[in-house]
């Protein structure tokens, strides 16, 4: 139905800076669940945390679209999605069987995990509790947002920051969980905040990246796929250099 009556239907009911300080509660009180309060809980979390997003987003006058979720250039975000699933596993396979890489893969975090708690992560806590959240929070309503009122430019700056204080929490003490930054950063405790401020910078710089992904395909599957296969095929060699 179109007219004035579906327009008025669709007036934004929150303008988009206080829509953004409401995303940003929500992150923040879903990165202190998800590293302090309940982390075991971490899939319910992200599924909770990703509806009240794309509803906040609704709530600005996102639609699908905006926020990289509409079926707009759909088998390009598919072949976008493949290839880079097949870059990063050959990535990852070439430099597991290099004994110089295997190195890279080493977390004490990950290296005992058995093979259920290793499927689990690989096909639900990676998928739902890390991927969906971030890219819709990210490189989806974040960016929608901000590009719609302030630019892709803005968009993209402010969601990769955004991304890289994210990680402060999980990344504590991150010199000790990894002998290779370990190695280089020390275990005092200044070794462990440059290797925090390290990690920061680096998912930043991924997250401008993923934004890049997310512009030239059309939507959030290029950069869905990119996150899952680094993080889950992460595990999978974790595991098996273990």
């Amino acid at each position: 139905m179109n007219g004035p009556a579906s327009t008025a239907a669709r007036r934004p009911i929150l303008s988009t800076r206080a829509a953004l300080l409401c995303v940003i509660v929500v992150l923040v009180l879903t990165n202190l669940a998800d590293n302090r309060w309940a982390p075991s809980w971490i899939v319910l979390t992200a599924l909770v945390a990703t509806t009240v997003l794309i509803a906040l987003a609704w709530l600005a006058g996102c639609d699908a679209d905006d926020i990289g979720l509409g079926r707009t250039d759909l088998p390009r975000q598919l072949r976008w999605a493949g290839v880079l699933v097949l870059i990063v596993a050959c990535c990852y396979l070439a430099a597991a069987l290099v004994p110089a890489g295997q190195g890279l893969f080493v977390d004490r975090r990950t290296g005992g995990l058995g093979s259920r708690e290793l499927l689990w992560r690989v096909c639900v806590a990676v998928p739902i509790g890390t991927v969906l959240l971030e890219e819709v929070a990210f490189r989806g309503v974040l960016y929608g947002l901000v590009d719609r009122d302030f630019g892709t430019r803005a968009a993209i700056g402010f969601s990769s920051l955004l991304f890289g204080l994210w990680h402060i929490l999980p990344s504590l003490h991150l010199n000790d969980a990894k002998p290779v930054l370990g190695s280089v950063f020390g275990h005092s405790p200044w070794g462990a905040v440059l290797s925090t401020a390290a990690a920061v910078l680096f998912t930043a710089a991924a997250g401008v990246v993923l934004c890049v992904l997310r512009r030239l395909s059309g939507g959030l599957l290029a950069p869905m796929a990119l996150h899952w296969s680094t993080n889950a095929f992460g595990y999978l060699v974790a595991h098996l250099v273990a």
